[in-house]
């Protein structure tokens, strides 16, 4: 990667990404893992996760990761910055005429299409994770009730995590102990 490729990819995908990190997800993987092979999928999955988990901008973390990885601490900067900046210009140009614009049906009505694209986009990713992630009809209830969980009864999103990461962590510390020894 060099530095100019990797501001102009994290600058490209944060300026026509709505809807925030999330929706960003599969135009990242797209580019980073499929088209210029930067990271592995496996990586990128791993990523993702320490990503969600880490505090901050989600999309930022990732530009971090993977500009770290390809090029240090300069790298991470570089696309850090891209990720951040189309962000920073866009609400800059809104709040200097968000006055003008506030009570415009056609831009009301424009972010009301929006919205639902940006449930799909949002969607998306979760189902290309979950089959990164090998989900299957024994573990799939993990990612189910962390799900309701956090929408039903409010849980905090990084209770679920540590949780998550604990009961990971237990279940491969006891695996040994919980096979069945063969019958003689």
């Amino acid at each position: 990667m060099r530095y100019i490729e990797g501001f102009t990819l994290f600058f490209k995908i944060g300026t026509f990404t709505i809807g925030g990190g999330y929706a960003m997800i599969p135009l990242i993987e797209s580019e980073v893992v499929k088209r210029r092979a930067w990271i592995s999928r496996e990586e990128f999955v791993d990523l993702l996760a320490v990503a969600q988990s880490l505090p901050g901008v989600f999309a930022v973390n990732i530009a971090i990761f993977i500009g770290y990885k390809l090029r240090g601490l300069r790298g991470s900067i570089v696309t850090a910055l891209g990720t951040i900046l189309p962000s920073f210009l866009i609400i800059l140009a809104i709040a200097l005429f968000f006055q003008q614009f506030k009570e415009n049906n056609v831009v009301e009505r424009i972010f009301k299409g929006i919205r639902p694209a940006v449930v799909a986009l949002i969607a998306a990713p979760v189902f290309s994770l979950g089959k990164s992630a090998k989900l299957n009809r024994y573990t799939l209830w993990i990612p189910v009730v962390a799900a309701l969980l956090i929408w039903l009864l409010g849980f905090s999103p990084v209770w679920i995590i540590i949780l998550a990461g604990a009961g990971g962590f237990l279940f491969h510390k006891l695996k040994p102990t919980l096979k069945p020894t063969p019958e003689r």
